[in-house]
């Protein structure tokens, strides 16, 4: 399949995101295990973090004490602020016992019993503070085999949460005289409902934002990337405007979804698969792969069939962890619970992945001319 023309950059105030881009999610303000020098010589060109969670800890005057997350992190490339929307389904639809949902907003409560107040004006307030380059409208996430009237409940909100965060929007860039402003994005929510999905695309792109992303839980019960329903939201945004693909970050779905048009990408899957004993690898030269049949494969350190194994974790990368260290050496700081482990591996699967998007680059570009 040929890839689609999308465009090839994004210009931010910290720097330029080129096309695909995968970001990995720094949540908590940090990818785990690495400075911001290791995620450069990986390759990583910007970073996703977490509103909801930063408020929590440390908190926004923290933040906002160190001029925004920028300083605060030691990170000088484009960061993008998600607003909470991941959370409104993952710890207040999930668990209704832990907060609730309205239209003003989300209410959490804490383990500690702190109560949180998340509204489209406070998310668009914080994420302008914490100094992001990308700012999300507060979405209502759903899961794709949610009923259809969840869907509808969620469209509903949705929309009406992203006037709110374009207007608040709007009124704090009127008082702030940036050199270059921040970009707004909106969510495209509507589960596996094709006609709410199309609602909810024409109502924001009449609102207006300067970017797109795909809402709600990447993928089906089983497991599966519901590619069906990106490649209808692909084809909802016009191709001038970025769309990314939040949460998604599996590389065979990276593959997909840059084929069916998608530039932006992030997920904490290659990372936390790196920390929990799960390698990635190409099978053959990430050059000159052309994504067919079982491109790429897991190493499992934990496997005692490493206890010896005098080879690198990928012939095809130069990291630090494949140009210094054996994956017997891997398995056994794996096994005696060492940091280091962490550290090397997580450098890798960023590599990986950084490997991945510049192949499908170089096909993109080949595509287009």
């Amino acid at each position: 399949m040929a890839l689609p023309d999308i465009s090839p950059a994004l210009k931010l105030a910290h720097g330029t995101l080129q096309f695909p881009v995968f970001l990995p999610d720094a949540t908590r303000g940090v990818v785990r295990a690495l400075g911001s020098t290791d995620l450069e010589r990986s390759g990583v060109t910007g970073l996703v973090m977490s509103t909801f969670h930063l408020m929590q800890h440390p908190g926004s005057s923290v933040i906002q004490r160190h001029g925004g997350l920028h300083n605060f992190t030691n990170w000088s490339h484009p960061i993008v602020t998600d607003s909470g929307g991941f959370q409104v389904y993952s710890l207040v639809r999930q668990n209704p016992k832990s907060g609730s949902l309205t239209e003003k907003g989300m209410v959490y409560r804490a383990e500690d019993g702190t109560k949180y107040n998340l509204s489209p004006e406070k998310s668009i307030q914080l994420q302008v503070s914490y100094g992001g380059d990308i700012v999300y409208c507060l979405d209502d996430c759903t899961h794709v085999d949610d009923t259809d009237e969840t869907q509808l409940d969620s469209v509903r909100r949705t929309i009406k949460w992203a006037k709110r965060c374009r207007n608040e929007f709007d009124r704090l860039m009127a008082q702030k005289k940036l050199e270059k402003r921040p970009l707004l994005f909106g969510v495209v929510q509507g589960g596996g409902v094709l006609e709410l999905r199309q609602q909810c695309a024409e109502a924001l792109l009449e609102i207006g934002f300067d970017g797109y992303g795909y809402g709600g839980y990447p993928l089906d019960r089983e497991g599966k990337l519901v590619a069906d329903i990106f490649a209808y939201v692909r084809e909802l945004i016009p191709v001038q405007y970025p769309l990314h693909a939040l949460g998604v970050g599996h590389p065979q779905s990276v593959v997909d979804c840059t084929r069916l048009g998608y530039g932006i990408f992030d997920s904490a899957l290659p990372t936390r698969d790196a920390r929990k004993g799960r390698i990635y690898r190409f099978t053959s030269d990430p050059s000159l792969t052309d994504f067919n049949d079982k491109w790429f494969e897991y190493v499992y350190i934990e496997d005692k069939k490493h206890i010896r194994d005098t080879e690198p974790s990928s012939s095809f990368c130069g990291c630090e962890a494949c140009s210094g260290y054996s994956l017997s050496y891997l398995h056994h700081l794996y096994h005696i619970g060492d940091s280091l482990y962490m550290r090397l591996a997580t450098i890798h699967n960023l590599t990986f992945m950084n490997q991945l998007i510049d192949r499908l680059r170089a096909k993109n570009m080949l595509h287009n001319g």
